[in-house]
């Protein structure tokens, strides 16, 4: 089943349980604009409520993945607290999709910069095309990357690789980025990146809903808090998960060599 949603920032598309969204402002090299972020905020939470929601591709049109913030927009900026507001919400947008209990893939082609490197960094599995640029452009505006690009890059890839990405002074191709860590998967063209996505969001739903749910938030929280503190928390999840009706109908199918049939309950 195929149904689509458009708005000029963004697009919509739902194919067999996966909602692809494309940012859309190819103009500016899909440049995140307040429509772009409040139609993501819109799509992301939306794709958490409804059942028939499997799984979240992000990519963007027209041959780019995300210029960043709207360069635009920076002059309208200068008052701190407006420039706190809007960081915070784009923030927020950026951080749901780590917080999306569902498989998201990026897939990537053309240029990612700024919080467009945020946005990959938030995804679970990132898969780039040939083509995709890691541009780390925001000193030659006399910024840092925010929204979470600067903490995701060291917390992903370690300091010294993070310092080797955003203080060397290079453009990293897509082979650079994936020998870095920051690509999680490489494809031969452009126009193998659909593809690649279904395959690895079929693989990743293999997994049983509620089990892909924990191990996400749970891998998330143990990023970010101490080792005994992560452990408990695998505990206290494993404990939940052994009451599921997907751990019996695991065990059931294991038993009966035949693949699970997985309910999210």
């Amino acid at each position: 089943m195929r149904s689509s949603t458009e708005t000029e920032a963004l697009l919509r598309r739902t194919c067999d349980g996966v909602l692809t969204l494309t940012l859309n402002r190819p103009s500016h090299r899909n440049a995140i604009d307040a429509e772009m972020r409040g139609g993501l905020a819109t799509a992301i939470a939306d794709a958490g409520l409804d059942p028939e929601v499997r799984a979240v591709v992000l990519t963007g049109g027209d041959g780019d993945f995300c210029a960043g913030g709207d360069v635009g927009s920076f002059g309208e900026l200068r008052d701190p607290r407006a420039y706190r507001q809007r960081s915070h919400l784009l923030t927020e947008t950026i951080e749901s999709l780590e917080r999306l209990e569902k498989p998201v893939v990026a897939a990537i082609d053309g240029v990612v910069v700024g919080a467009g490197l945020a946005l990959a960094l938030a995804c679970d599995w990132r898969i780039a095309a040939p083509g995709a640029r890691f541009l780390f452009r925001e000193g030659r505006l006399g910024l840092i990357p925010s929204h979470g690009g600067l903490s995701r890059s060291v917390q992903q890839l370690g300091l010294a690789a993070a310092k080797e990405a955003l203080l060397g002074g290079d453009d990293l191709d897509a082979r650079g980025a994936h020998e870095l860590g920051l690509v999680s998967e490489l494809v031969a063209d452009a126009t193998e990146l659909a593809a690649a996505s279904e395959r690895r969001v079929g693989r990743m739903l293999l997994r049983a809903p509620l089990s892909f749910a924990a191990a996400k938030r749970v891998l998330q929280l143990a990023a970010d808090t101490d080792l005994q503190s992560g452990i408990l928390a695998e505990s206290l999840a494993q404990m939940t998960l052994l009451q599921s009706r997907d751990h019996e109908e695991g065990l059931a199918a294991r038993s009966e060599r035949r693949p699970p049939n997985f309910t999210g309950r």
